[in-house]
């Protein structure tokens, strides 16, 4: 399996490449700066199935033949890159949609285009865009942010990251023989042994937190197996990421 991990030098798509180069076969195509934990790779097996990509954010999708053909025949994606609503604070709201949904469509788009016909035809090209709780859909609606978060800033960038949701997915509806999607909505997600504000709030919202290497099973459950059900929230990414990880000890 071929797969593109886009924004990988961050929290969760380190976890993803850590767990996907454990598993037997596969083929992995970074999206940004190669994560510092993993790369440079020891030589062997491993490192051959890793390739890493950089692009100046502002030229992200203006790619030259090479990096299309490099991508060419591509069976799934990770999309990771995102400015998250407590991060937007000061930011101005254009800058968060062209990262936010201006980047991740030119490079599905960009991606279904370098899969090429032959490939399309075989299997759907599966595409889990990560997003999260508060990103809200109806874009008529005011979405729900926490009373620490709640600034303007934040409540449009979940507004934007809804709206790349509703995208993502109408891509997919129009060509629904070639691509299949996904939306990943994580509540804040943790690293292994960390008590975070996310675990304090689970017994005060009823949301679960999520643990790094929960979700990230999951997700390369869910890319390689064939999407369960759509969207993947919380309490989804806990259930497949455990029963993965136990399926992956047996």
């Amino acid at each position: 399996m071929k797969l593109i991990v886009a924004g990988a030098s961050g929290f969760v798509a380190t976890e993803v490449i850590r767990q996907s180069l454990t598993m037997p076969k596969g083929y992995l195509r970074n999206r940004g700066r190669p994560p510092p934990c993993l790369y440079p790779l020891e030589p062997g097996p491993r490192r051959r199935r890793f390739q890493a990509t950089q692009r100046r954010p502002r030229r992200l999708w203006q790619l030259p033949r090479r990096s299309d053909e490099q991508f060419a025949g591509a069976d799934a994606c990770i999309w990771t890159v995102a400015i998250i609503p407590s991060k937007s604070r000061g930011l101005d709201l254009g800058e968060v949609c062209r990262v936010c949904q201006d980047c991740t469509l030119a490079g599905l788009q960009a991606m279904f285009e370098a899969r090429g016909e032959g490939v399309r035809g075989a299997t759907p090209f599966r595409f889990m865009y990560v997003s999260g709780t508060l990103a809200e859909r109806d874009q008529n609606k005011t979405p729900t942010i926490l009373e620490r978060q709640k600034t303007a800033e934040a409540e449009d960038a979940a507004t934007c990251r809804g709206e790349t949701e509703n995208r993502v997915l109408a891509f997919a509806a129009e060509h629904k023989e070639a691509v299949e999607a996904c939306v990943s909505k994580p509540w804040l997600i943790t690293a292994p042994g960390q008590i975070s504000t996310a675990t304090v709030l689970e017994y005060l919202i009823s949301l679960p937190d999520v643990g790094i290497t929960e979700i990230s099973a999951a997700m390369l459950h869910q890319v390689i197996n064939g999407f369960e059900k759509e969207p993947l929230e919380s309490d989804d990414l806990v259930r497949i990421g455990r029963q993965a990880l136990r399926d992956s000890v047996e």
